[in-house]
């Protein structure tokens, strides 16, 4: 076993157990802090909580791996019982709460202890470290006219450009602010072992879904223009839309993260970055009504005004199990998405693994281009592959403008599609196909690449609809099925038990295939 240091604050540490698990490790480690047995770990990427700042620790494995690192200095902590909150989940604890956190200094930390907290929207400063420590709630309030918004566009006062604060789906519109939110901070620690509870149900945020009402619905957690956050630890639940957006922001590392919602809650994506650069998701874990993690670019304005491509993105260790998407791009993707690294992840009952949707309109610089899955397992997904570049959404979704299956000219509205690459994955218990391609007959995808893939299908699936495409049937068993792509390599991949042809191609210009 290889023992790695990811992250080490003032009062809690993460690290990596690399024994060649995925999501969870092949067999529980005992560990050892500085001489004494604390716990048993069962996930590839661990925290430790309950530390004490400043202090040199040494954590060792029953395999005799071992790690030296030192906590962070710390100056004071301020408990919010201290600053009024009662924690009885009937108290409103926003004021108490926010002024502990407007108070606090640098190198300090603001401890909200077991309890539970009903919340109006908080919001977050520089230089904070904030503990939502084990068996602490905190309840968002779920009355619209209690809840601050955060506008979507504010005209310069000299009209000579514009502030975004607010999104909805990829544009620059009004919205509930978040459970936790953030505008142009940074050195954020939010960590612990508590919950962020957003208490939506279908008898307030997700009744009438689509319809705003006073504003879009918020998040648990939004960043605008944020730099170097911190996540760790923390159970996300029962948002009103996305759990987690960041937004134009950088240098994000989410570590050991839990997000849950009913399998038929509505717009619960799991982690959905837009527009951000440098972002680190490890060891998180979820279960959803949507997309577990979605990357975006915006829809159409936001992408074409500030051309800010969601780049620089590792996901590794994370547990996806519920869902649409295990991880998807797009369709809000007008600023591009590159370079994204999907690693040693375990899907699980989702609908798809890779999912890729754009579409005519989404412009030029909605390029999708270096995209890697590797060493991911796949257990019960649909369809563990498809890229749809006809996806049928917004309001012209289904007209031919969109969904025509001839070339168009190439124009400002084309998106792109570059190198997607599947290395080293295994699906087991496949229904609807293995792969599906769609790409654009003007446009086609650059590269797909299959390297050591194994399907292998389920007999008793049931037919579904891989892609979300005009003319696109529901399917079962089968094999690999790809249109409009430039360069398609497939080098030793099996298929068993799919009903069929093994490859299907339509405007495929070079195809090379070896077992």
């Amino acid at each position: 076993m290889e023992l790695k240091c990811l992250y080490v604050g003032q009062r809690s540490a993460t690290v990596l157990l690399e024994d060649g698990g995925l999501y969870e490790t092949r067999r529980p480690v005992c560990l050892w802090l500085n001489g004494q047995l604390i716990e048993r770990a069962t996930t590839v990427v661990h925290s430790l909580f309950d530390l004490a700042p400043d202090t040199e620790y040494c954590l060792r494995t029953d395999e005799g791996a071992e790690l030296r690192f030192t906590t962070e200095k710390e100056a004071y902590t301020l408990n919010v019982r201290r600053f009024g909150a009662v924690g009885d989940g009937v108290h409103d604890d926003t004021a108490a709460i926010q002024a502990a956190i407007l108070c606090c200094p640098e190198k300090s930390r603001v401890l909200i202890p077991n309890g539970r907290y009903l919340v109006s929207p908080l919001f977050l400063k520089s230089h904070l470290r904030l503990e939502i420590a084990k068996d602490a709630v905190l309840l968002m309030g779920t009355e619209r006219s209690a809840l601050p918004i955060l506008p979507g566009r504010i005209e310069r006062t000299d009209e000579n450009g514009e502030l975004y604060l607010g999104s909805w789906e990829g544009n620059p519109l009004d919205m509930y602010a978040a459970l936790f939110t953030g505008v142009e901070v940074e050195d954020v620690v939010i960590y612990g072992l508590g919950t962020a509870d957003g208490q939506a149900s279908k008898e307030n945020w997700w009744k009438n879904p689509k319809k705003r009402e006073g504003a879009w619905r918020g998040r648990l957690l939004f960043l605008c223009r944020c730099r170097n956050v911190i996540v760790q630890g923390l159970h996300f639940q029962n948002s009103p839309a996305w759990n987690l957006h960041p937004y134009f922001s950088q240098r994000l590392s989410f570590y050991n993260i839990t997000v849950t919602a009913p399998a038929d809650s509505p717009n619960t994506d799991g982690f959905d970055p837009e527009s951000c650069r440098d972002v680190t998701l490890m060891g998180a874990r979820f279960s959803l009504g949507d997309d577990c993690i979605a990357l975006k670019a915006g829809k159409l304005f936001m992408g074409r005004e500030l051309k800010m491509p969601c780049e620089d993105v590792l996901i590794a260790h994370c547990l996806m199990e519920n869902g649409h998407g295990g991880m998807t791009v797009g369709s809000e993707m007008s600023g591009g998405v590159r370079n994204v690294t999907v690693s040693k992840c375990l899907m699980r009952n989702t609908d798809r693994g890779l999912r890729i949707k754009t579409r005519r309109g989404r412009g030029k610089d909605g390029v999708i281009d270096n995209i890697l899955f590797e060493d991911v397992r796949m257990e019960s997904v649909q369809a563990p592959c498809t890229v749809n570049a006809m996806y049928f959404c917004d309001p012209d979704g289904h007209s031919q403008a969109v969904q025509n299956r001839e070339a168009q000219p190439v124009d400002e509205g084309t998106p792109k599609i570059g190198s997607i690459v599947f290395r080293r994955v295994e699906a087991m218990d496949c229904g609807a196909c293995a792969a599906y391609f769609l790409g654009l007959p003007e446009q086609p995808v650059e590269e797909f690449r299959m390297e050591d893939v194994t399907f292998r299908f389920a007999p008793d699936a049931k037919p579904m609809r891989a892609i979300m495409a005009d003319g696109v049937e529901p399917c079962q068993g089968r094999g690999i099925i790809v249109s409009n792509v430039k360069r398609l390599v497939c080098h030793g991949v099996t298929l068993i038990g799919h009903a069929g042809e093994t490859l299907e191609t339509e405007q495929v210009e070079q195809l090379e295939w070896r077992d």
